[in-house]
């Protein structure tokens, strides 16, 4: 029985599952690793350190496999990662030259708003698809080449590497074989031109980033390499990768035209496939490559939310206030209704369809009835509201109505949060019985490669049917909700407009 290893390298952990030919999951392991807050507004991981609970992860989900069907074959390996996250290592030594910039950090947001003043954002769009903003890689880059001494001289002197996480751990899985990345990761560098589907040199010299240090660009579905004697109990192709959210897009089935999802992770991002065919947007939304059904580039448009099950977190981490993310679905039930408590966790910023890298969390109408179950109530409810904002200013840019959101990510396990989503939509909500299907994506590209499954259709064959969430509120007691949380998020802007007054 031929089986896929894919890695699903995230933000605060990494997932690791074996999926056989009928994409049954037969071995599954996760660990978190280290966050790292060196100053407000800073995100770091430690990329070692990622790589080594990655590997652990990996192993231990093949010997699961192996234990729960012994004719297991493990014949290629899929990753999917956090974007936009940095890497800088020495070629010779492997060695990473500092902690890893995270896709949260927003360090750069000075300098990205000097480009904005120097008129440069629809220059950089007009190549990239993408805001500027701290979110994606190419200011990270810039900022670590020169705020650590001697490494802009050691980058363009050809000795050191970069990549996207996807390429970090490819590296490390192939002893230092392959340097690459695919065209999903390059296109949230803000280095990578997706009409040309090439980096660019004119945003190289725009960020003043060396050439030299940069991947090769490779198919998100095709034989690169196989891993390094011992690691496995044998070699195993490497041949599939994607960015996270557009692994998403692939495992729900969505890699044609008009087929679009949502993912509730660390942050929520709602992708809408928009085929061969880049459309701009005029709501502050991405257009971003997506793959095809092949794994061939194509085109989506994106709307990206930064805190979502983030914010449930800091609930847990941060005030102590609960004791696992599932606590928050009886607690919302709990309570009849917000009490006007509204919650902006804009701790990084907001993302679309605002894009304010100055607007920090907010929350509002508090009074001393005010429970925790409201704080988590209202951290619910957030994700539902910015998830409606994003949908809204997608089917106007696409000139499209949503007929449904199909869902995924951890955040979709959660009735509660799916029935208020739903409601805010006004649509219906499809959750599959595999939520993890970033994951089930970057097995389906690498299995394609290697004839695991002949076709996209082939790979998600027939599945079982979805648990369907439908609206169970009026459109006008909708709009009154949504009112709320669209005071709040002024309320959040103008905070951040006073802050920079």
């Amino acid at each position: 029985m031929k089986a896929v290893l894919a890695i699903d390298q995230g933000t605060t952990g990494t997932t690791c599952l074996v999926l056989d030919e009928a994409c049954r999951v037969v071995g599954r392991a996760y660990s978190e690793f280290t966050q790292f807050f060196p100053q407000p507004g800073w995100v770091e991981h430690d990329a070692a350190e990622i790589w080594a609970t990655s590997l652990r992860v990996a192993q231990a989900a093949v010997q699961q496999g192996k234990l729960t069907d012994a004719t297991i074959d493990v014949v290629a390996l899929g990753i999917t990662n956090q974007r936009e996250t940095i890497v800088v290592w020495d070629r010779k030594t492997g060695v990473p030259v500092g902690r890893a910039i995270v896709w949260q950090d927003r360090r750069t947001a000075a300098r990205c708003r000097a480009l904005k003043d120097e008129g440069r954002e629809e220059w950089v769009r007009e190549r990239t698809g993408l805001v500027l903003d701290p979110y994606f890689s190419a200011s990270k880059v810039e900022w670590l080449l020169d705020n650590t001494e001697g490494l802009r001289a050691r980058a363009e002197a050809g000795d050191l590497a970069l990549g996207t996480i996807d390429s970090w751990l490819v590296w490390n899985l192939t002893a230092g074989a392959c340097h690459i990345t695919d065209p999903t990761n390059a296109s949230r560098t803000m280095l990578y031109n997706i009409d040309t589907l090439d980096w660019d040199d004119e945003l190289l010299a725009l960020f003043n980033v060396p050439r030299a240090l940069l991947p090769d660009v490779r198919p998100s579905s095709e034989v690169y390499g196989a891993t390094a004697p011992g690691l496995f109990d044998k070699p195993i192709a490497v041949a599939g990768i994607a960015g996270d959210q557009q692994a998403a897009l692939f495992g729900q089935g969505c890699y044609a035209k008009g087929q679009g999802k949502n993912t509730y992770g660390t942050g929520a991002f709602l992708l809408l496939h928009t085929g061969d065919e880049r459309v701009a947007s005029k709501a502050g939304l991405l257009t971003t490559v997506a793959c095809g059904p092949k794994g061939d580039p194509q085109y989506a448009l994106e709307g990206a939310i930064f805190i979502a099950g983030a914010a449930v977190q800091w609930l847990r981490d941060g005030l102590g206030i609960i004791e696992n993310a599932a606590e928050t679905r009886d607690l919302a039930r709990s309570v009849d209704s917000n009490d006007g408590v509204y919650f902006v966790p804009a701790f990084v910023g907001l993302g679309a369809p605002h894009w304010d890298a100055n607007a920090r969390g907010t929350i509002v109408g508090l009074t001393r009835g005010t429970q925790r179950a409201h704080l988590a109530r209202a951290a619910l409810e957030a994700m539902a509201y910015g998830t409606a904002d994003v949908l809204r200013a997608m089917e106007s840019d696409a000139g499209v109505v949503a007929k449904a959101l199909t869902v995924d990510g951890g955040g979709s396990q959660n009735d509660w949060l799916m029935q208020f989503q739903t409601d805010m939509i006004q649509v219906p909500v499809q959750r599959p019985q595999m939520v993890e299907t970033t994951a089930l994506g970057a097995a389906g590209l690498a299995g394609i490669a290697v004839g695991v499954w002949t076709s996209v259709e082939d790979f998600i064959g027939s599945r079982p049917q979805p648990t369907v969430f439908e609206p169970s509120i009026s459109p006008a007691e909708r709009d009154e909700l949504h009112r709320g949380w669209e005071r709040a998020v002024k309320t959040t802007l103008h905070w951040a407009d006073l802050g920079t007054s």
